[in-house]
């Protein structure tokens, strides 16, 4: 079991970085939005510190990930029992798998915004008051351990296959790089794409910071769950939208860590 967690790590992590470096590079070239539009940001200083702070929750969490997240899944699609049909199996399954899975990522990133408990840590992510690649990248440990831990009932009670596990991390990880982009898409191309999957004009404004909009646009691959479940928000993203949430600013880097243990004053 050691040496195929291993190699799955590995494979999984190669994937992620390469398009991680795509979509970086992609954002240089060609950005929908300036950082000076956002008051915060002004200065390269301010920017350099919320990029080592994006960085930083990014590698805490690629050390839990040998350590929790891909054990847990692993025991999980190991010790569940083998009763799926037929039709659920190969490559047809794999795609089902995909589809359930990315259908329960919906309802826990609902439940992270109407939980308060859980609230406490999604807060974090959303606390980013700019977004590029490594918004997509910026979670609070407990929440990624929070998440892995749910997501093993689901394995188990599904039987899903660890292969396809890993399959959907990757594809998770694709579509947040994508849509926590910075990257300027021809209006015309993103139209088309969202009536598919979750595009930076989709998710911007789920990061808009006004809480009716941060409360909406949930989806994370697909886009038709919000359309399903009448969580789409009719505000359109523009350039200078204000992003993070309402009435808040970001914090240093260890006040995030801390911030969901904490009582609050703000």
């Amino acid at each position: 079991m050691i040496e195929t967690v291993i190699g799955l790590l590995q494979s999984k992590a190669a994937w992620i970085v390469g398009f991680a470096l795509l979509m970086v590079t992609l954002e240089r070239l060609f950005p929908a939005a300036r950082p000076l539009a956002a008051a915060h940001l002004t200065r390269l200083a301010d920017r350099l510190r919320r990029l080592v702070k994006n960085v930083s929750l990014a590698g805490l969490n690629a050390v839990l990930s040998p350590l929790i997240v891909i054990p847990v899944s692993a025991a999980a699609a190991q010790w569940s029992f083998d009763w799926r049909p037929l039709w659920w199996q190969g490559a047809g399954g794999l795609l089902l798998d995909l589809l359930v899975l990315d259908f329960w990522i919906y309802w826990w990133h609902v439940a992270n915004h109407r939980v308060p408990f859980l609230w406490r840590f999604h807060e974090v992510h959303h606390l980013d008051q700019f977004l590029d690649a490594t918004t997509a990248l910026r979670f609070h440990a407990g929440e990624v351990v929070l998440s892995s831990l749910v997501r093993a009932g689901v394995i188990f009670l599904l039987a899903v296959p660890l292969a396809s596990v890993v399959v959907f991390e990757v594809a998770v990880m694709f579509a947040a790089l994508f849509h926590h982009s910075n990257v300027k898409i021809p209006a015309r191309l993103e139209r088309t794409l969202s009536w598919v999957v979750v595009t930076p004009a989709i998710h911007w404004v789920h990061h808009h910071a006004v809480r009716r909009d941060t409360d909406s646009n949930y989806a994370t691959i697909l886009s038709l769950w919000d359309r399903l479940f009448g969580n789409r928000s009719p505000t359109q993203r523009w350039p200078e939208m204000p992003i993070g949430v309402e009435r808040l600013t970001d914090k240093r880097f260890f006040q995030l860590l801390v911030r969901p243990f904490r009582r609050r004053r703000d």
